[in-house]
């Protein structure tokens, strides 16, 4: 007997699995990139410092990011793109210094100066989208701080037929390299990258595939300053619940948001009278991955700039369906729920012979002890709910390799 049989795509909207530590990696001093999946782990890594431009590519977007967590420092200056030769000597008091956003993709910094709420409208920042010939044309100059006393001016000439086409050079001139990067050629990625040094790179795995990105990246806190945490991919939402015992925090009726920081940095604090990273034991993120699944997550562990790894646990709290040849273990679902009769089924696939059923409150309460053996395998079991107040609880299943919860909500 599969899950599928048992359970209608509404139910197995509340299926779970057990709570998992997992531990990813930005190596020491946050030098790497890891692309994780909350379903698969990490599927890509990438070394920060391999880049310095990142274009955006899916659909008509023109998002291009600079990579100050590198060290790079990026500046408008007051020129025309027509008056390339008069930028030709250091002058960061006259110049605009801009950042990527730290809470949208597609406002990179190079996009300064257009309207961050609709990022691809007219003007893109760096450019003009021509209605006529449905390309944008480059009309600012730029000065990209290369971290070591050295400077590059950088133009966006225009991206025309999903290619983008940009001109580079020292300040005085020399070095002069027209390069072009062609969206075609990154396609299922967010951005393609490039590197003054090398040229074009392909950096990230396809954006379908990963949820979550760990990295250091400039946050405002308030004024610009690098940070390690976690951003989430396009299309990932997720949802910070704070002055909640993580044990009992829940997501329904909460509005997950675009802003691709809402885990960012702040799950971690550092003491400065102990000198270690202290964090917080109220706090809850929820994260919808781009097929739909509701994850909870509780930061536990970072191990600074000697390690960069960053330790969690997670757990599948909602998913949007189970494949007709599914039979995962530990699958726990109650049905119905919400429940406002004495009684609901709770269906378990597990190994253990015998299993403890704890309900608690949101305080944290033990409400209910129930023991049941002969569990083995996919069943059904009945649970007994009469006498339980209206509110939602906490229904947590124990036995030998078993840890499952799952919320009730009782009417």
């Amino acid at each position: 007997m599969r899950l599928h049989t048992l359970l209608s795509a509404s139910l197995l909207s509340t299926a779970l699995c057990a709570q998992t530590e997992v531990t990813v990696t930005t190596g020491p001093t946050n030098a790497t990139q890891s692309f994780y999946s909350l379903h698969n782990g990490v599927q890509g890594t990438a070394t920060l410092a391999s880049w310095d431009l990142a274009f955006e590519i899916a659909g008509f977007t023109s998002s291009i990011l600079v990579n100050t967590a590198k060290g790079l420092t990026a500046f408008e200056t007051p020129a025309a793109i027509s008056e390339w030769a008069s930028v030709n000597a250091p002058d960061e008091g006259n110049w605009i210094p801009l950042n990527n956003s730290d809470s949208h993709w597609s406002a990179g910094a190079l996009t300064n100066g257009n309207n961050l709420s609709e990022p691809d409208g007219f003007n893109v920042g760096w450019g003009t989208y021509n209605m006529v010939t449905h390309t944008i044309a480059g009309t600012k100059i730029y000065v990209i701080g290369l971290g070591d006393g050295a400077y590059r001016k950088l133009r966006i000439n225009a991206l025309a037929s999903g290619t983008f086409s940009f001109t580079h050079a020292d300040l005085d001139g020399s070095n002069e390299v027209t390069s072009t990067l062609q969206k075609s050629n990154f396609t299922g990625k967010n951005f393609g990258y490039f590197s003054f040094a090398t040229g074009v790179l392909d950096v990230e795995p396809p954006s379908d595939s990963w949820d979550l990105v760990f990295t250091k990246y400039v946050g405002f806190v308030p004024t610009p300053y690098p940070v390690a945490g976690v951003l989430q991919n396009k299309n990932v939402t997720a949802l910070q619940v704070d002055g909640v015992d993580p044990a009992i925090a829940q997501w329904w009726g909460e509005e997950f948001r675009l802003d691709i920081n809402i885990i960012g940095s702040d799950w971690k604090t550092f003491n400065m009278t102990t000198f270690q990273y202290e964090y917080a034991q109220d706090r809850t993120y929820f994260v919808q991955d781009r097929s739909g699944n509701v994850w909870k997550l509780i930061f536990t562990g970072y191990g600074g700039s000697a390690t960069g790894d960053m330790t969690f646990t997670q757990e599948l709290m909602s998913s949007v369906g189970v494949d007709e040849e599914t039979t995962a273990e530990n699958a726990l679902v109650i049905f119905p729920n919400p429940v406002s009769q004495g009684s609901a089924q709770l269906v378990l696939n597990t190994s253990a012979p015998s299993v403890s059923i704890s309900i608690l409150d949101l305080s944290g309460k033990l409400v209910r002890t129930i023991q049941r053996a002969g569990v083995q395998g996919l069943g059904s079991h009945v649970l007994d709910l009469n006498g339980l107040n209206a509110g939602m609880y906490l229904v947590r299943v124990q036995g030998e390799g078993l840890d499952a919860s799952t919320r009730l909500v009782v009417e």
